[in-house]
């Protein structure tokens, strides 16, 4: 009899298993979405005008078109920071977008990464945004960012003479609907104001 209790409890677990598997299955399907393709490359718009993740790896089980949507609202919201064209965030984050890691004096809301990208274009004129890695996975998008280029303006009273500037930062976007609601993030700060010349 003890014998047959750890068995039953086996194959009861195997059918709960095969179940939530035939439910992913016949969600997958009723959805009317195809997996994306094997090619995860394929999800990703090539106009020339948007950044190119370097290396993409997407959540299969949420469907091809949404997959697509969820890349291309990480290469607009990076293109953004590629640029500091409003433009580019507009079309990536929603109207009640807020920044769950707000930095102080920093405004919560769309207005955050303008503010942002404005203060330190002061700072780093030609600043870029490398879109290092994306991972697709549910209604999460994280990336990992290297941030380059050159301080030659006006950072914390401090004047640049030039410097190469490079760090990283780390990404996590939620994907609503149509666009990104919120985020969470993490940059390199102390890489950056040694980069600087400023005290952190």
């Amino acid at each position: 009899m003890s014998f047959r209790k750890p068995v039953l409890a086996a194959v009861a677990a195997a059918l709960a298993l095969a179940g939530v598997v035939a439910g992913t299955a016949a969600y997958a399907s009723a959805d009317g979405h195809r997996p994306p393709a094997e090619d995860p490359w394929q999800l990703v718009d090539r106009s020339p005008e948007l950044v190119q993740p370097k290396a993409l790896t997407v959540d299969r089980s949420i469907g091809e078109k949404r997959a697509a949507q969820e890349v291309r609202l990480a290469q607009l919201l990076y293109t953004f920071w590629n640029t500091g064209q409003q433009k580019y965030l507009d079309a990536a984050v929603g109207p009640d977008f807020t920044d769950n890691t707000l930095p102080a004096g920093r405004p919560q809301g769309p207005a955050g990464p303008v503010f942002a990208s404005k203060n330190f274009r002061a700072a780093v004129p030609d600043l870029t945004c490398e879109l290092s890695d994306l991972l697709v996975t549910g209604d999460k998008i994280t990336a990992r960012l290297v941030f380059r280029g050159h301080f030659t303006g006006v950072f914390g009273g401090a004047r640049g003479h030039g410097q190469a500037v490079e760090f990283n930062a780390i990404d996590i976007q939620h994907a609503g609907p149509d666009k990104i609601v919120e985020d969470w993030h993490n940059e390199d700060n102390q890489t950056l104001l040694g980069q600087l010349g400023v005290a952190g």
